[in-house]
This record gives structure tokens, C-alpha cells and sequence, in this order.
């Protein structure tokens, strides 16, 4: 009990961590903007990403073999990855992308948790509706939706919405990796999948033009950004779920607005703003209370024939 305590709590820490770098990403994806478009810098991405785990995961003793079982899995989950990323590129282009980086990362959380109490037929406890109320204000405040000038209703930002959904159900299928191999060998044909059908969106002279690049910011970034978040904070991410259940992951991604609003500061200068704080400090309590652990079992709906 006590070994699997400590593991759990490494797992929590490592979840944090990953959120952290996560918020990083998007003023390192802010800076790569200027290069090149959203797709193309995906697609550089997970071709880093595949790369690295390729070399990686032997060295670290991890299977690369998947259970025949699991090859649908893999298959959906690679899918939804790629339809996420879709429904993100095309809302940064029509939405406001700020808004949209609070929409996704607060929503799909709330989302996840209640796909897997329906479809665990749970009934939340109490400490879990506050805590989802607490991420729906954090979501609220963030975006100052009680501003008749705020950007929520923008028609774009349907996208980011698609978005949070779509994630949220991706990681019912990456939660169950476990079953069918390592969940980093099961990331690995996930990304390779999201790669495929990515590629058809590429624009082949901006693919071919990136590599006259010669500033290193640019490589830097987009190091990061596969090396770093995805290869490592999102595999991680994705082995957690395998751990402690797609719900309980998920709510840490009420962390991820206030470490951008964080990161964005640090490093472009961005300002911060009270409503920010706010909403960050709500997003904190969410994860909290929803990861708090209490006396008492949640109770269940029992099935019926």
C-alpha cells in the first residue's frame, strides 16, 4: 500500500510537471507561428516526436510490441488526435486563440469527467461537482464572459469546443493502452497514426522551405515543443491516464491556462491580468478538490438487464 502511495504521488508530480510544460507551449508555439503554419509545424512535430521515441524507448527497455487487441485502440486514438488538432487549427484561423487555449484546456477536463460517469453510470460526489463547478467558473472568469466584449461567442471558437470534446473522448482509448502493451510503445503507433493523417494537409513548399531556416530560435522551439511536450510532458500525460483513470488526469489540465498566462509573461512579456488570476486560482481549487480523496466510496448506479 505504502509502494503504491508513492507511486501514485509520482505520478501526480510528473502530471503537474507535464502540465507546466504544456502552458509553455504556447508562447513557444506563439514563436514558431512566425515560421511557419500551424499544420506544418504539427507534422514537424510528431515526425521529432516519432523519431525520439523510436530511439528512446529501446534504450529504456520499453516494448514497442502492441497486442493485436489493441491495434484499433491505437488506430482511434491516433484518429481523434489528428481530428483534435484539425478542429484547433481551424479555430485558431477563424476564433481567437486565446480564447481558445482556455476553452480547450478548462473544458475537456470537465468533459472527460462526465463521459466517464455516464458511461460508468457514477453519480459524482459532492467534492466532485464542486470541483467541476469550480473548473466551469475558472473557464467563466478566464474568458471575463460576463464582458459584452468578450471573445467567447466568437463564431471560430465553435472549433475549440469540438476540440475539448474530441480530446476528452481520445483519452477514454489512451487510458486503456495499458491493457495491450506499454502505454509508451501504445503513444508511439498513436502519434505515427496522427502523423498519416496529418500529412495530406501539408503544404509541401513550406515544408521544403523550412529547412533553409538558419535562426536558432526556431529550432529551439520547435525542439521543444516535440522533444520536450510531446515526446515526454504528453506521453506522460497518456501513461498517467493508464494509471489513475482518463477522469482524475484530465481534471490537471485546469493547471495548463494559468501556466501559459505564466509562461507568456515570463517570456513574451504578456501581461497578466486580475481575471487571469482569479480563474487560475479557481482552476487550482477544481484539481484539488477533484483529486482529493475522501472516507467514503462514490456511489454507483446499478445496472440493470
Amino acid at each position: 500500500m505504502q509502494l503504491k502511495n508513492r507511486e501514485e504521488k509520482s505520478l501526480l508530480i510528473a502530471i503537474i510537471i507535464s502540465m507546466f510544460l504544456w502552458g509553455l507551449s504556447w508562447p513557444s508555439g506563439k514563436v514558431l507561428s512566425r515560421y511557419c503554419s500551424v499544420v506544418n509545424f504539427s507534422v514537424y512535430r510528431y515526425i521529432l516526436v516519432i523519431a525520439t521515441l523510436f530511439i528512446s524507448l529501446p534504450f529504456m527497455g520499453v516494448s514497442l510490441r502492441v497486442r493485436k487487441a489493441g491495434i484499433p485502440m491505437f488506430v482511434m486514438s491516433g484518429i481523434l488526435l489528428s481530428v483534435y488538432s484539425y478542429f484547433f487549427f481551424v479555430g485558431i484561423k477563424l476564433g481567437t486563440p486565446g480564447a481558445g487555449g482556455v476553452l480547450v484546456t478548462t473544458l475537456n477536463p470537465i468533459i472527460a469527467y462526465a463521459i466517464g460517469a455516464a458511461l460508468a453510470r457514477k453519480i459524482p460526489g459532492r467534492k466532485d461537482i464542486l470541483g467541476l463547478a469550480l473548473g466551469l467558473a475558472a473557464c467563466c472568469v478566464l474568458l471575463k464572459a460576463w464582458d459584452p466584449a468578450s471573445t467567447v461567442s466568437d463564431s471560430g471558437n465553435i472549433y475549440f469546443l469540438l476540440a475539448a470534446f474530441t480530446w476528452a473522448v481520445m483519452s477514454k482509448f489512451t487510458a486503456k493502452g495499458a491493457q495491450y502493451g506499454s502505454s509508451m510503445g501504445f503513444s508511439l503507433w498513436q502519434y505515427i497514426v496522427t502523423l498519416a493523417c496529418l500529412t495530406p494537409l501539408v503544404n509541401i513548399q513550406e515544408f521544403a522551405a523550412v529547412f533553409q531556416v538558419r535562426d536558432p530560435v526556431f529550432w529551439l522551439n520547435l525542439i521543444f515543443g516535440s522533444v520536450i511536450v510531446t515526446a515526454a510532458a504528453t506521453t506522460m500525460f497518456f501513461y498517467s491516464t493508464t494509471r489513475i483513470g482518463a477522469e482524475r488526469a484530465s481534471s490537471f489540465i485546469f493547471l495548463v491556462p494559468l501556466c501559459a498566462a505564466l509562461s507568456s509573461f515570463l517570456f513574451l512579456g504578456e501581461q497578466i491580468h486580475l481575471n487571469t488570476a482569479v480563474g487560475g486560482g479557481l482552476g487550482i481549487g477544481a484539481v484539488y478538490l477533484i483529486n482529493k480523496k475522501t472516507k467514503h466510496a462514490v456511489g454507483t448506479v446499478k445496472k440493470t438487464d
